[in-house]
């Protein structure tokens, strides 16, 4: 079976859902490579209870001046560890529990060398996800998430601050095989952390260039004019067209 080496980035998870991730990570991968940014709670003894997990600690946090460094860092953590295939997730995502019996042909396929998944941000809780504007994943489309790791090609991310994505540039342009796996997002779940993840988004990018002002504004949106869906675990979900 081809290696698998999830890798991710955290910062101060301990109360919110890495414990999770990381269990549910270890029911398919073979390490999980962690580049913590400089926390200060109980996150790295989290990620070191779990003997898959492979962590790098940051003294300083990153992430909020410079992502794109900060991610190029964890993939020369991933490249270190030969890997053959390298699954990017966060901290507040999961892969459907199906996962474990489906990505081990998605390894061996010999068709394509990045595999692409749809995700799905809960809101409100964990029993539904968002489907209005740009949250809907029928229109926002997949993403590769899940790449072979080819040494010949460039590590180069692109020069953003934020929004930078997961993945190094000539990873995200191979052609891909799209999957019905779904990413489950958690990292919108939560009521209480809504205002501050509001904030710091339009603190962020205050001249809306990565995304329009409107999605910003959507997060704080009264939940009359949220438009939600039932998540069911384990259900297979055709593509559609919204």
């Amino acid at each position: 079976m081809p290696k698998l080496t999830a890798m991710m980035i955290v910062y101060n998870e301990a109360d919110r859902y890495l414990e999770r991730c990381l269990r549910s990570l270890t029911t398919y991968a073979d390490e999980i490579v962690v580049l913590d940014d400089g926390s200060t709670d109980a996150t790295p003894e989290i990620c070191l209870s779990f003997p898959l997990v492979k962590l790098y600690r940051r003294e300083t946090s990153l992430f909020l001046l410079d992502e794109s460094r900060l991610r190029h860092e964890l993939w020369a953590y991933a490249v270190a560890s030969n890997p053959e295939w390298i699954l990017a997730l966060d901290a507040d995502e999961l892969l459907e529990a199906r996962a474990a019996y489906e990505l081990p042909y998605l390894l061996k396929q010999k068709l394509f060398s990045a595999v692409s998944f749809r995700l799905f941000d809960c809101w409100g809780g964990e029993d539904y996800y968002r489907v209005d504007g740009l949250w809907n994943p029928w229109l926002r489309g997949f993403a590769i998430y899940l790449v072979k790791y080819q040494p010949h090609l460039s590590s180069e991310w692109p020069p953003l601050p934020f929004h930078c994505g997961r993945l190094p540039l000539a990873y995200r342009r191979l052609p891909h095989l799209e999957s019905d796996l779904r990413i489950k997002h958690l990292g919108w779940a939560n009521p209480a952390e809504l205002r501050l993840k509001y904030e710091r988004a339009v603190s962020r990018d205050p001249d809306c260039l990565y995304l329009p002002r409107e999605h910003y504004e959507s997060i704080l949106w009264p939940p009359e004019k949220i438009h939600l869906e039932k998540w069911c675990e384990g259900v297979t979900i055709p593509y559609r067209k919204s």
